[in-house]
C-alpha cells in the first residue's frame, strides 16, 4: 500500500514537472510570437517609410536640373517664354509636392548658417573675411531627408579660419 502511495506521489510529481515544462514552453512560444509580430510591424513601417528611397534618390537629379533651369532664367526670357517657364516652375512645384507626400523634405541651408556634418557635405573650405570657421559660404546643392533619414546631404562650401 505504501509502495502504491509512493508510486502515485512520484507520478504526481512527474506530471507536475511535465506541466511546468509545457507551461514554460508555452510562455516562451507566446513571447517569441509577440517578438515576431513586433519585428514584422517594424519591418512593415520601415518598408512603408523608406521603401521608396532608391526611387527618390534617382529623382533628385531631376529636381536639381529643374532648379538650375529656373535659376538661370533672365527677365527677358521670362517675358518671351512665359508659358514655357511657367510650365517648368509648375513641374518643379509638383515634384516637390510629390516628395512631400512621401515624407521627403528639402534641406536648404542658407549662407551664414553653421555647418552640420549630419546634414551637410563640405565640398570645399576657404578663408573668407568676416566669417567664422564652420560658416556656410556657398550652397551648391540642397539636400534631402526622407522621414528621419538623410537621403542626400546638402553640398556646401565652408569657411575656414579667416586669414589675417
Amino acid at each position: 500500500m505504501e509502495d502504491e502511495l509512493d508510486d502515485e506521489v512520484d507520478e504526481l510529481e512527474s506530471l507536475r514537472a511535465e506541466r511546468d515544462e509545457f507551461r514554460d514552453r508555452f510562455m516562451r512560444a507566446m513571447a517569441e510570437t509577440e517578438n515576431v509580430r513586433k519585428r514584422a510591424d517594424r519591418d512593415r513601417r520601415e518598408a512603408e517609410n523608406y521603401g521608396g528611397s532608391k526611387l527618390a534618390r534617382d529623382m533628385l537629379p531631376v529636381f536639381d536640373n529643374l532648379k538650375r533651369a529656373v535659376d538661370v532664367i533672365t527677365d527677358e526670357q521670362r517675358e518671351a517664354q512665359a508659358a514655357l517657364i511657367e510650365g517648368i516652375e509648375l513641374t518643379m512645384r509638383e515634384l516637390l509636392s510629390v516628395f512631400g507626400r512621401h515624407g521627403i523634405e528639402v534641406i536648404s541651408p542658407e549662407i551664414g548658417d553653421e555647418f552640420d556634418p549630419n546634414m551637410h557635405e563640405a565640398m570645399f573650405e576657404a578663408a573668407v573675411p568676416e566669417t567664422k570657421a564652420g560658416d556656410i559660404i556657398q550652397v551648391m546643392n540642397v539636400g534631402f531627408m526622407i522621414h528621419d533619414r538623410l537621403l542626400r546631404p546638402a553640398q556646401v562650401g565652408v569657411s575656414s579660419t579667416p586669414a589675417s
